[in-house]
């Protein structure tokens, strides 16, 4: 297994927004999440990826323990995320979004190799951004401003960004929100591919549809506890995911 949890606990006062949540997710899949609203979803991946520290409970990647590690430690050793709120650097290009997100790979320092002028030191970094761009359906949009990005284009290039660490699992918090149903289609074609290279995901989503067509596991959180881990039929035929999410067979 490339990620695994055990007892993962995270307290808000007197709020449990995750409790004693186990996890295993192997390489190479995709792993997906679900659960109704304030379930706990983004508080665990926040303590996977390192943004909340656990109260309690294991972390293991990649065979190490990484629980407390910081953020950046952990984008370092491989996990890379999006954020279920956009967050892009408005005031710079696409292009100089992704080479951000190039930091960890880098060896000099990032905003150093943003100066034109440098820009010849740098060739490798900005000819995978540019790469990763064309791939993500924003090769033409590489020198506009974040910020005049239509939403969907700002949720790809976050993934754009993310995928410049070359991470070995990536984590995506709602990606298709905001995409209509043609873009959705390319964001699903774009996991199976990447998955097929090797790459690892776990993906929070409420598009069930998306979730069900696309991972090969599922896990479910209610009020902060996994009632359901299994695969896409198993967890839809679950009573009691349906009662907590899914609701009538024809939500599935």
């Amino acid at each position: 297994m490339l990620l695994e949890t055990s007892g993962l606990t995270k307290r808000f006062g007197g709020v449990t927004a995750v409790n004693e949540v186990e996890l295993s997710v192997e390489q190479g899949k995709t792993f997906g999440l679900i659960g109704p609203n304030g379930a706990g979803k983004t508080t665990l991946i926040n303590l996977i990826s390192g943004v909340l520290r656990a109260d309690e409970g294991h972390i293991g990647f990649a065979g190490d323990d990484v629980a407390g590690l910081p953020a950046h430690e952990l984008a370092t050793r491989g996990i890379a995320r999006t954020f279920q709120g956009v967050r892009v650097f408005k005031g710079l290009t696409a292009l100089e979004n992704v080479l951000i997100g190039r930091h960890t790979r880098m060896r000099q320092d990032v905003l150093a190799r943003l100066v034109p002028r440098r820009a010849s030191t740098g060739e490798p970094d900005r000819a995978l951004a540019l790469a990763l761009l064309e791939r993500l359906g924003l090769g033409s949009r590489a020198h506009a401003l974040a910020g005049e990005l239509a939403y969907g284009d700002q949720r790809r290039l976050e993934i754009a960004r993310a995928l410049a660490s070359e991470p070995r699992l990536l984590i995506l918090d709602e990606p298709a929100a905001g995409m209509n149903a043609t873009e959705s289609a390319a964001l699903r074609d774009l996991m199976r591919d990447l998955v097929s290279e090797g790459l690892t995901i776990i993906l929070i989503e409420h598009d069930v549809r998306l979730v069900m067509g696309t991972c090969s596991r599922v896990a479910v959180l209610n009020f902060g506890r996994k009632i359901a881990d299994a695969t896409p039929a198993e967890v839809q035929r679950d009573p009691a995911v349906r009662e907590a999410y899914l609701g009538s067979e024809d939500a599935a």
